[in-house]
């Protein structure tokens, strides 16, 4: 089987060797493979060849075909229903994917005060479903409406509250575990 034609294992790679507690490191010293090819399989970037499959199955103490059984379970479509919330979170905050996944996104309502400040190593957008948002940003104030949509690339220091009782706000990112680079 070539490049184009291996299937995804990234998410059946990494849970593994969270599973195991292994660093990219360690998996890197047993498979013989690098740390930024480990990576980029962990983030569906690189596709490995059967050969890298199963040396770095054999890292993670499994078989290649138990990654690849592992990788079909781990496709999915799930559905969030509007009134489920899927983890103990704070009064009007409710997470809209669930798991760990390299999209984080979370749902506030009403009036919440984000006091302090972020700063997320990947880039986030908020969008304003409902009501009205202040952000802070860069030393900046931005007045969000209903249908404004705000983009942050990683690294802006921001603050954000919403300044009304019935607003939805949507925060939307790439996970904090992703590490988002260019492309070369």
């Amino acid at each position: 089987m070539d490049d184009k034609e291996s299937p995804r294992v990234g998410t059946a790679v990494r849970k593994r060797r969270r599973a195991l507690e292994l660093t990219l490191a360690v998996v890197a010293s047993r498979s013989g493979l690098s740390v930024p090819f480990l990576s980029q399989i962990e983030n569906e970037r690189a596709r490995p060849s059967m050969r890298s499959l199963q040396l770095v199955a054999e890292a993670l103490e499994t078989t290649a075909t138990a990654l690849l059984a592992a990788a079909d379970s781990a496709r999915t479509v799930d559905v969030v229903r509007a009134g489920e919330h899927l983890e103990q979170m704070p009064e009007g905050v409710r997470p809209l994917v669930r798991g760990h996944h390299q999209l984080h996104a979370v749902e506030f309502t009403g009036e919440q005060e984000a006091g302090r400040e972020y700063q997320h190593r990947n880039d986030e957008i908020l969008y304003v479903a409902d009501g009205s948002v202040e952000v802070e940003a860069e030393g900046r104030a931005y007045r969000l409406e209903r249908g404004d949509a705000l983009h942050l690339t990683g690294g802006v220091r921001h603050r954000w509250r919403a300044t009304g009782p019935d607003t939805r706000l949507l925060v939307v990112a790439v996970a904090d575990h992703i590490e988002a680079t260019e492309p070369d």
